[in-house]
């Protein structure tokens, strides 16, 4: 999946990060967010989750909010990686469908660009568990918007 035209596509926040240039951001840490792969052509991208105890329910399970977080923190990049340094891509809309329960342990989140507007963007994705077998899935409307610092 690592498919990069050139350095010259590296740029921007999420790249800063990747690349070592600023902290990830606390989220991403709590979570385990590691970068797999990415295809800025195709627009999709790989990324991996270390979901600890702590992310657990009282049937030790991992809640389903924590599941959210890392289907964000999926979709979102497929975007953002593509973007110039001046612009982020929040999310608007977040809808995930919870397909069955997920233990603690690496998740590995598969994220694409469904449809690229001017502003509005349409991103999909899904969560997979150590066995391969989708545990969640998710759609999302971004708005892309340019970083007044």
């Amino acid at each position: 999946m690592w498919r990069m035209e050139t350095d010259s596509q590296k740029h921007g926040m999420f790249w800063d990060v990747v690349e070592g240039r600023v902290p990830p951001p606390p989220a991403a840490v709590l979570l385990g967010w590691e970068l797999l792969g990415i295809d800025l052509e195709q627009g999709t991208i790989e990324v991996a989750f270390t979901a600890g105890d702590q992310f657990t329910n009282p049937m030790g399970v991992i809640q389903g909010g924590f599941l959210a977080a890392m289907l964000d923190d999926t979709l979102g990049p497929a975007l953002v990686a593509t973007l110039p340094p001046n612009q982020f891509a929040p999310t608007l809309d977040l809808h995930v469908q919870f397909l069955r329960p997920a233990r603690p342990g690496r998740l590995v989140g598969r994220g694409r660009i469904v449809q690229r507007g001017r502003e509005v963007c349409f991103l999909a994705g899904e969560l997979i568990d150590s066995e391969g077998v989708p545990v969640a899935v998710a759609t999302a409307t971004v708005r892309i918007q340019t970083v007044r610092r």
